[in-house]
């Protein structure tokens, strides 16, 4: 009984992975990057990727990431004392089993596309009401139709940029805006479009993505 005891947590603990990258991917996280995240928060692994900071600017996905680690905390102590205590026949194993099926359940609802639209949907109406602008990732906040991109363009010593200011290089009706000139240590933000362009500095420019490739594809 001790060994089925240990299969089905672990079968719990895969469960509450999989539940949790639902809700990941219904934030708008990639599933390959949600698993990732989930079971390196879970295994307490602590990787520092870059990928990391996807949950942590993140206010819903940082409160899943601080029940990940509890639960990864408490399932490891479970399933040491479950081995310590192998020969002992003093395990809840049917209603642990019980549970097992209950997030079963509870996975295949999440999995169901309806319910990721729902959920989706829900994350969205949610961050909108309850969370400062400044708290949302950039994503939530400038990105609104697909097509919608922050780019950074370098400009180098032979760019045709060099010399020029913003107003010089867009025209009057295009989807652009620059958001600031990164100048070594200083962002410039005010007259940034009246600003001659030195090589090495680099636009911060958000606006329609086609037309930012468009507009400096020899940056």
């Amino acid at each position: 009984m001790g060994i089925l005891f240990i299969f089905i947590y672990l079968f719990i603990v895969f469960t509450v992975i999989e539940i949790n990258t639902s809700i990941f991917v219904a934030t708008g996280l990639d599933r390959k990057i949600a698993r990732f995240q989930v079971i390196s928060m879970l295994t307490g692994t602590g990787f520092t990727t870059g990928e990391s900071e996807l949950i942590i600017d993140h206010p819903v996905r940082r409160k899943l990431g601080a029940f990940l680690i509890l639960f990864g905390a408490f399932s490891l102590a479970v399933i040491i004392s479950a081995i310590s205590n192998l020969l002992a026949d003093n395990f809840f194993t049917m209603e642990i089993a019980y549970i097992a099926g209950g997030l079963l359940v509870l996975l295949l609802i999440l999995r169901a596309p309806s319910t990721q639209k729902l959920m989706e949907k829900k994350m969205k109406g949610e961050m909108e009401e309850n969370y400062e602008l400044a708290d949302l990732p950039i994503k939530d906040v400038l990105l609104m139709d697909d097509e919608d991109e922050v780019r950074e363009i370098s400009i180098t010593e032979d760019s045709r940029f060099a010399g020029k200011t913003f107003d010089e290089i867009i025209d009057k009706g295009d989807d652009l805006m620059l958001l600031f000139i990164k100048r070594g240590d200083i962002n410039i933000r005010k007259k940034a479009y009246h600003t001659e362009i030195d090589p090495g500095d680099r636009l911060v420019v958000y606006g329609n993505d086609p037309l930012i490739e468009e507009k400096f594809k020899d940056a």
